[in-house]
């Protein structure tokens, strides 16, 4: 005896006055569902009832007819709903900038320009009404400096609803590029003892009670009456911690956040970043430059095929944005070509050496144009000579490696000249230096030298120099700023409007 398929029919007891009950067949399977903008913008026209939920981005109309256009996130592209005499004054009057609504109807072919299907309304529901005197976000352009102050409404407009899900494809990039070349994602640890960078600008960790802070006989703060007994800080970085699990699985790499307590309020700068922190054992600086490379290739051609809607959004409002600047000022190429630019050139690979005399003998330096004179051997190189290199002596990204001992970090391996280390830095098109990176320094007696030159004390890093003791390998790994790398990708210029909720120096609110 075949069973009742109970996914086809219900019956149901319906109290009625003339009859007991009544049976009803219910469809399951042609139960009216919600659909996303995104599919519905490339479905046919059809007699069929479709189902859409979304924020209202503005309304227009007349006495006869309203056109309300409808956006749920799920794409840059909003639909129009066409409401007819059909929908209610008092249903109509609720549908206002801001509001949710539920609406049924059927797609049909448009009659008006700027859409090829259009959303037929036959009822609406007002989900959540939004007072147009009190909703901050109307149909007109606002400034960004206005939107940072509501970035917890700010997801509704079209350039961040474009950003975050940019910035969502590209974790999901990065996940897979790693997954696909057989690296392991490692946890590294969010609070730390130890100053991965010697740079000291940390945000501290700590219990003790702030009005009775217990001290030492020689005045110091007693740490060991703290949480975790010693003095503990939010990471700059997980890569001492990634070296050591390289060390063992081969190929490592973080994806997590980081904080510096950097006071600086400025375009290039947040507290709380995320940062991804490949590592790799066996590994040259040479394997090292070639996985920077594939990455940040795989990573523009993946935006470009996955979210070309959002891209080609978020490239017109750069040319409008470029129109205001100076001449001077305004970049050369648009924010597709420069992801082009980024795929179809391989990246130039130099010495800091070459690259010092190159831009010591560059007309802007000799014309005093840069803001930051090359003149000695081992300065640092800034934003502007950094893209000089790129967009003007190159024409393509380049790499700089080996660079002046003084300025880089005390794990960076040193080079047989004692002066450099095998350090690599990319540099993007308008951006300038995007990954940072080297060849770790492997021998225990020339990092110990090292930690001793640049005052890091031994019995912090204790297990670190342990890995140079048992089994020691030469390896490699590089950091990239994963909001460097959005900034890149949507053509922002301002790294607080890549991050959904940016800490920076006196703001900490959302």
């Amino acid at each position: 005896m075949l069973k009742p398929d109970y996914s086809e029919v219900f019956i149901v007891k319906i109290p009625m006055k003339k009859i007991k009950f009544a049976l009803i067949s219910y469809d399951i399977h042609k139960k009216m569902n919600r659909i996303e903008v995104k599919e519905a913008l490339i479905l046919e026209a059809g007699e069929n009832l479709v189902n859409l939920k979304g924020w209202v981005r503005a309304k227009r109309g007349s006495k006869n007819v309203s056109f309300i256009a409808l956006n749920d996130g799920s794409t840059i592209n909003n639909i129009q709903v066409v409401v007819e005499k059909n929908i209610s004054e008092e249903t109509l009057k609720l549908i206002n900038t801001g509001a949710s609504i539920s609406v049924n109807g059927k797609l049909v072919p448009s009659k008006g320009s700027g859409q090829a299907i259009e959303l037929l309304a036959e009822s609406i529901e007002v989900l959540g009404a939004a007072d147009p005197d009190k909703y901050p976000l109307q149909p007109k352009k606002h400034s960004l400096e206005f939107l940072r102050e509501k970035a917890h409404l700010r997801f509704r407009t079209n350039t961040f609803g474009a950003i975050f899900r940019i910035r969502h494809a590209m974790t999901f990039a990065i996940h897979n590029f790693f997954n696909q070349k057989g690296f392991s994602n490692i946890h590294t640890p969010i609070i730390t003892g130890s100053d991965c960078e010697g740079a000291g600008e940390m945000f501290s960790v700590s219990t003790l009670d702030k009005l009775n802070i217990p001290l030492t006989e020689d005045g110091e703060i007693d740490y060991t009456q703290d949480f975790f007994g010693k003095e503990t800080n939010l990471t700059v970085s997980g890569q001492l911690e990634a070296e050591m699990a390289a060390l063992a699985l081969g190929k490592v790499y973080t994806f997590g956040p980081t904080f510096r307590a950097e006071n600086s309020n400025t375009s290039r700068h947040l507290a709380e970043f995320w940062m991804i922190e490949p590592e790799m054992a066996f590994a040259d600086l040479n394997e090292n430059m070639a996985l920077a490379q594939d990455m940040l290739q795989y990573l523009c051609s993946y935006a470009l095929n996955h979210f070309r809607d959002d891209l080609e959004f978020l490239d017109k409002r750069l040319q409008e944005e470029e129109k205001h600047k100076k001449k001077e000022e305004r970049q050369e190429m648009g924010l597709i070509e420069k992801l082009q630019f980024v795929i179809e050139n391989d990246f130039e690979r130099i010495t800091y050496t070459e690259a010092y005399d190159i831009l010591r003998n560059c007309k802007p330096n000799k014309k005093k144009k840069f803001q930051y004179i090359i003149e000695e051997w081992g300065t640092d190189f800034q934003s502007e000579h950094e893209r000089y290199l790129v967009e003007k002596k190159f024409k393509k990204p380049v790499i700089i490696t080996n660079y002046p001992k003084g300025i880089k970090a005390f794990y960076m391996r040193m080079n047989d000249d004692g002066k450099t280390v095998r350090a690599m830095d990319v540099l993007f098109p308008g951006i300038g230096e995007i990954i940072g990176g080297s060849q770790r320094e492997e021998r225990l007696d020339v990092l110990r030298a090292r930690m001793k030159e640049m005052d890091i004390p031994e019995h912090e890093l204790w297990w670190y120099l342990d890995s140079r003791k048992f089994g020691t390998v030469l390896h490699s790994g590089f950091g990239l700023g994963f909001e460097r790398l959005v900034l890149f990708v949507t053509g922002m210029g301002n790294i607080r409007d890549v991050i959904p909720f940016p800490r920076t120096p006196n703001n900490a609110d959302f």
